[in-house]
């Protein structure tokens, strides 16, 4: 009995500029004369696959094979100075992310963001069968997050906003230095022993502004930011 199978349609055909595509092959041949076996797979995502009208990086994975291989730290560091060589001979614009292939199991598994997108974005260049049929099986909705994954984002997030309030007070504290390091160097230029922060404005305002060397708005500026930093400090 004779039937006909047909060939299921690409997960995704992403309209990627040709240059950037053949770029994109261009690397995944010269990696896979050196790597071969070792490498699982090969994706590219990101903005390229996006197709992004401003010139971007273009981004790519590469799955490497830590199951059936052992990564020790010599071919871990052999691997990094080949790729670094293969990446300065072609462009710049490539951007390599590599991720063991236990790290990116584990990652579809929980169902993690960064996995995730990669799985929508990503164009395979080479999959040993490892990449479509995960892929097939995000369009088909059967990949879905885990309770652990949820959890481990919910809880990361007070960490993240209590560290962005740090760097923006850390920030303001730069800033205020600038200003009073700037305030002290126009002060040392006309021979002054510059005094401490809380008169600085004051010295500022009779050595310079009152003689025309800058412009009032100085003072200004140099009481704003000496105030915050009595708020932070």
């Amino acid at each position: 009995m004779e039937f006909k199978i047909q060939r299921r349609a690409p997960a995704k055909q992403p309209a990627i500029s040709d240059e950037d595509l053949e770029l994109a092959y261009k690397f995944t041949n010269r990696i896979y004369k050196e790597y071969g076996d070792f490498l699982k797979g090969v994706v590219l995502f990101g903005s390229a696959a996006r197709k992004q009208k401003e010139p971007n990086d273009i981004d790519i994975l590469i799955i490497v094979d830590d199951v059936s291989l052992q990564l020790t730290q010599e071919v871990a560091e052999t691997y990094r100075i080949i790729l670094e060589k293969v990446i300065v001979d072609l462009s710049t614009r490539l951007h390599v992310t590599s991720l063991r292939l236990s790290s990116f199991w584990e990652y579809i598994r929980v169902g993690d963001p960064i996995g995730i997108n990669m799985l929508r974005d990503g164009m395979p260049l080479l999959d040993t069968g490892i990449f479509r049929p995960m892929q097939l099986l995000l369009n088909q909705g059967r990949i879905r997050p885990s309770p652990e994954s949820i959890w481990t984002y919910f809880t990361r997030a007070p960490t993240t906003l209590h560290n962005s309030r740090w760097h923006l007070m850390q920030a303001s504290l730069d800033l205020y230095w600038a200003v009073i390091d700037s305030a002290h160097a126009a002060l040392m230029k006309l021979d002054e022993i510059p005094p401490s922060p809380d008169h600085i404005a004051e010295m500022l305002d009779k050595k310079l502004v009152q003689k025309g060397h800058v412009n009032k708005k100085c003072i200004i500026t140099m009481k704003k930011f000496y105030k915050l930093s009595k708020q932070i400090l």
